[in-house]
């Protein structure tokens, strides 16, 4: 025999020794891949509602075959509902089409991708991330405190108004342009009509005449009224009505009367809450 018919021989034998090990090149079926022992340790936690134990078996049961179409499957299912990891699941879907290609369930597949799809697309399109958002918050909160302090400004201006107009001291009564004071009109207006003295009574000087050379007195602004400036706080994260209390030294009842429409136990970040003045 030559040495190239031996080589033959040997190797026909090695492949007759490997098929007879269960080592063919074959992929096993979806009846042959349950019996696999990860597997099938892999679907007793899942009926135990172990998933992530599962999930281990699972992908041990790859490592021993990693064509197992139906390990893929289980593990599609695990990441997509109990994981909320749809780039896993979408992989696990896709390798158990590629090795069940004629599977029935490859519509029912097909939604479970493109559902996997829309739920990755809406975890990558979020809000700005956490550092963005709260400097956001923080300049919202900062106007918000802005607009809250002119408001403040502008009513404390408005009772000013509306307590000079209502409380002003009386203005010195000006006899330059307005007539005499007199207590009796009709009799003061009487006595200073000579004519109409009776005989030998004496002579009432005028009033008028001797007020008339008095310089006028200029009328007086009423005194500004002073106003007390408004105090504010901007609550941050964490703080409540008694620790904003502590750090401005006021009692806790004075500034939750200061501020009747805040509900203490629902403060929250970017509240503005007034101080009583000191």
């Amino acid at each position: 025999m030559s040495f190239f018919g031996k080589w033959n021989i040997l190797g026909l034998a090695v492949v007759l020794l490997a098929a007879g090990n269960g080592c063919s090149p074959v992929d096993s079926g979806p009846m042959d891949e349950e019996k696999e022992p990860h597997y099938a340790l892999g679907m007793s936690r899942v009926n135990a509602m172990e998933f992530g134990p599962a999930i281990d078996a699972f992908e041990e049961s790859l490592e021993a075959n990693p064509h197992s179409a139906q390990a893929h499957f289980q593990l599609a299912m695990l990441y997509e509902n109990q994981e909320s990891d749809p780039a896993a699941a979408i992989y696990h879907y896709q390798q158990y089409l590629k090795y069940d290609p004629k599977t029935e369930k490859a519509e029912i597949i097909a939604q479970h991708i493109a559902s996997c799809k829309q739920q990755l697309a809406a975890d990558v399109l979020q809000l700005p991330s956490a550092p963005a958002a709260q400097r956001q918050l923080e300049k919202l909160a900062e106007e918000n405190r802005r607009l809250h302090d002119e408001l403040n400004r502008w009513g404390i201006w408005y009772a000013a108004q509306l307590a000079a107009k209502s409380n002003a001291p009386a203005l010195p009564y000006n006899y330059a342009t307005q007539p005499a004071y007199t207590a009796e009109p009709q009799a003061a207006t009487a006595t200073t009509n000579p004519a109409a003295l009776p005989a030998g009574a004496a002579t009432v000087p005028t009033p008028t005449a001797a007020i008339g050379t008095t310089s006028p007195t200029p009328a007086r602004k009423p005194p500004a009224l002073k106003t007390a400036a408004a105090r504010t706080h901007l609550v941050l994260k964490g703080e409540t009505m008694a620790s904003i209390a502590r750090k401005h030294a006021i009692p806790l009842n004075v500034l939750e009367e200061a501020n009747p429409y805040v509900n203490p136990k629902r403060l929250r970040a970017g509240q503005v809450l007034n101080l009583p003045a000191q």
